[in-house]
């Protein structure tokens, strides 16, 4: 199984990206946890993240790239993995696209969108800075990755819209709900693209 969860900040992507990988027995590759560690442990990576990360842009593509590539393929060898926090603009995604088409069994079977009004993204977002202690999550620059979002990370959804691999999921559910949901289309798509009975692959 291959996913990725794509959501403002504050949806619940993490939450739900745990549990969605629990039940399917695949990795949980978060690009923000990976990121932060980078930086916490002061490797080159980080240290060109670091900055990015406090300010609430987004790191350049080759670098979350060059990240990602070897967890990515070690979770494919091991029964999958569900992303979260990447792709996050459309060049990214067209690039991770463009490597899938040379390396067997690592393209995406299912797109989630968490939809969550502003007003609930901004309350959880002050209980998990005030929780955390994230510098990430003051209202400064929460407001700014709201508006990164719009720009950068909106187009995705028509991107994996026009490929018949997006869900629509009301994120603002009690937390088993939203999953019920997600785990119920996953599995509908899945039958959708399963052939009936009696019908010969082309």
């Amino acid at each position: 199984m291959r996913l990725l969860l794509v959501a403002y900040p504050g949806a619940g992507k993490g939450t739900q990206a745990v549990k969605l990988a629990a039940h399917y027995g695949i990795a949980h590759l978060s690009s923000g946890a990976l990121l932060r560690a980078e930086v916490a442990h002061g490797t080159r990576i980080g240290r060109v993240a670091a900055d990015y990360l406090k300010r609430g842009d987004l790191v350049p593509d080759d670098v979350v790239l060059e990240m990602l590539s070897v967890p990515v393929l070690e979770a494919v060898r091991n029964g999958g993995y569900v992303l979260d926090g990447f792709p996050r603009t459309l060049r990214q995604a067209e690039e991770a696209y463009s490597l899938a088409q040379q390396v067997e069994g690592i393209e995406l079977q299912a797109v989630v969108h968490l939809r969550v009004s502003p007003d609930e993204l901004r309350h959880r977002l002050r209980v998990r800075a005030n929780r955390e202690g994230r510098s990430d999550d003051s209202d400064d620059v929460i407001l700014h990755r709201f508006k990164v979002f719009d720009t950068e990370t909106e187009p995705l959804l028509d991107f994996y819209a026009q490929r018949g691999l997006l869900i629509d999921i009301n994120g603002e559910q009690p937390v088993q709900k939203v999953f019920t949901d997600i785990t119920a289309a996953i599995d509908d798509l899945g039958a959708d693209r399963r052939p009936e009975v009696g019908q010969q692959d082309p």
